[in-house]
């Protein structure tokens, strides 16, 4: 889950691809453009430089985020894990801590963490809903105090994206293959990442947090992150 309130938000701190429409994602040019395929339908998702937002997804603008430092752009990708309630799916409350609209007496939970000015950049729900709250090139209020590779205040140089789900539970697969989409548009928005900048939040926090948890396949996701050659045409 999100990692600290308002205090927090500056903590102690592609080569393309080409899948047939059975596999799934074909990674195209430009800024941050992938296509996914599914049939004779396509979807286009693209990450825009200039204004930090993903087509395709819903946009939810949070209060809780600020400007980088200068001459700061994402280089890593921070994955968690979120459930509200804890374990339950579905619903607006999600939206509604995002927003700073979380109401506490709608949830016994709800009154612990209804204080709490946090965001992440971008929500992926069980059924691959996508939802942004922070622009990409912006600084979301998600990592807490965090550090990776002796580099602390994730914040300042990630992107976080939130799984619907909890960390001793699983994922979905409509969650992977978006979660993969939409690192190969970072990637391709973004010069300074790449597919092994991805980190969990366990990994930037460790002792501190535990998301996304055992549950998260991630050796599903480098497979889906992997270039494939496209396939020869026969001959005719």
């Amino acid at each position: 889950m999100i990692g600290g309130a308002r205090g927090a938000r500056n903590p102690p701190a592609c080569g393309d691809r080409t899948a047939t429409p059975a596999r799934g994602w074909r990674c195209g040019g430009g800024a941050g453009r992938l296509a996914a395929m599914s049939g004779r339908k396509r979807t286009v998702f693209c990450v825009n430089p200039a204004t930090g937002l993903l087509s395709a997804a819903r946009q939810q603008p949070s209060p809780n985020q600020d400007e980088r430092p200068a001459d700061t752009a994402p280089e890593l990708i921070i994955v968690h894990s979120i459930s509200l309630p804890p374990g339950e799916y579905g619903g607006p409350w999600i939206d509604a801590l995002f927003l700073n609209r979380l109401d506490p007496a709608a949830h016994p939970y709800f009154a612990t963490i209804a204080g709490l000015e946090v965001s992440a950049h971008l929500l992926i729900r069980r059924d691959g809903e996508l939802v942004q709250y922070v622009p990409f090139h912006r600084r979301a209020w998600h990592a807490g105090a965090s550090s990776w590779h002796g580099r602390s205040r994730c914040n300042d140089f990630s992107v976080g994206i939130e799984l619907e789900g909890t960390d001793c539970g699983s994922f979905t697969w409509p969650q992977y293959r978006r979660l993969a989409a939409v690192a190969r548009a970072l990637c391709r928005a973004y010069p300074g990442l790449s597919p092994d900048r991805i980190a969990g939040h366990s990994d930037v926090a460790p002792g501190r947090k535990c998301d996304p948890g055992p549950g998260f396949d991630r050796p599903k996701l480098a497979r889906l992150l992997e270039p494939r050659r496209p396939r020869r045409r026969r001959a005719a």
